[in-house]
This record gives C-alpha cells, sequence and structure tokens, in this order.
C-alpha cells in the first residue's frame, strides 16, 4: 500500500495527492501498491493491487508509490519496477542514497517535484509539508510522456539520463 514515511496524527499511511494525477494527465492500467479504490479514488488505475504486490504478476501500464518503510524496504519494489519497464512510480528525493542512485541511472526520465507535494490522508485531507521532495521516475513511452505533461503543468524539474 502506498505510504509516506511521516507519521502524522495517528497514522504513518499517506496517498499520492490528486494534483500529481492530474499533472501527468495518464490512465493507468493497475496501481500495483494500493490501499484499494474505496481509499484513493482519484487514483485513474483500472485495477488496484492491494496486497501481495511484490510476487503478483504485473500488467500493462503502472503506477507505483511503493512503501517507504523501513530502511532499504523500498528496494525489492525498485527492482520489480525496473525489471518490468512500463510505468511511473514515486520515491522519496535521497539522492545521496545508495538506493536512489541505482534506481536514477536506470530511469529514462526523473521529475523532481516541485514544489513539495502534501500528501493526503484516507479521507482526502492533507498533511503538514513533508521534510523531504519526492521524484517521479518513468520507464516506458506512456511514464515518459506522462513527465513531459507533468513538467509542462509546472510540476518540477526534468532530468534525462544521457
Amino acid at each position: 500500500m502506498a505510504l509516506h514515511e511521516q507519521s502524522v496524527g495517528s497514522t504513518d499511511e499517506w496517498y499520492t495527492p490528486p494534483e500529481i494525477f492530474r499533472a501527468m494527465g495518464a490512465v493507468f492500467d493497475l496501481d500495483v501498491a494500493s490501499p484499494g479504490r474505496d481509499v484513493v479514488p482519484w487514483v485513474p488505475a483500472v485495477e488496484h493491487l492491494t496486497a501481495g504486490s511484490l510476487e503478483a504478476e504485473w500488467r500493462g501500464f503502472v503506477w507505483m508509490n511503493p512503501p517507504f518503510g523501513p530502511r532499504n524496504g523500498i528496494v525489492p519494489w525498485l527492482e520489480k519496477f525496473i525489471a518490468y519497464r512500463n510505468g511511473v512510480c514515486l520515491v522519496p528525493d535521497r539522492t545521496s542514497a545508495p538506493w536512489w542512485q541505482a534506481w536514477a541511472v536506470r530511469m529514462e526520465l526523473i521529475l523532481f517535484v516541485s514544489p513539495k507535494p502534501r500528501f493526503v490522508n484516507a479521507t482526502g485531507e492533507p498533511g503538514p509539508s513533508p521534510p523531504n521532495g519526492v521524484c517521479l521516475g518513468a520507464l516506458g513511452a506512456h511514464g515518459v510522456a506522462a513527465l513531459r505533461r507533468a513538467r509542462s503543468f509546472g510540476l518540477g524539474v526534468l532530468m534525462r539520463n544521457e
């Protein structure tokens, strides 16, 4: 399920805000780390995987906001995303972390989201500004197009590997 690492109030669960999806202007076939359509109805995905995502077979164009969880807990999610090669993923902006550097060189396009998004809770209420920023990474033509659209709507700064 999509988690944000900052605990606010009584929950650790924070979800990608709707404005990120509006800026990307994309419809995903599968949200691979979802709490469920009933919790995040604004996520434009045809199907929502709510359990066993790392073991499941992914299909189509995927959206991934993986659990930020324990130290390096994001790594298995990123490895599966990189092997799959068709989607957009959201990660914390930790450019000095070894996992981030290994991830970044494999992305076709990265969007450093600016300003820092205020993630939302299960009732859709925005939380405080997170301590770290986030990046969106794209693999595949649909993902690259989504990040370029997001940039054209002023969502951040693009970085491309040469």
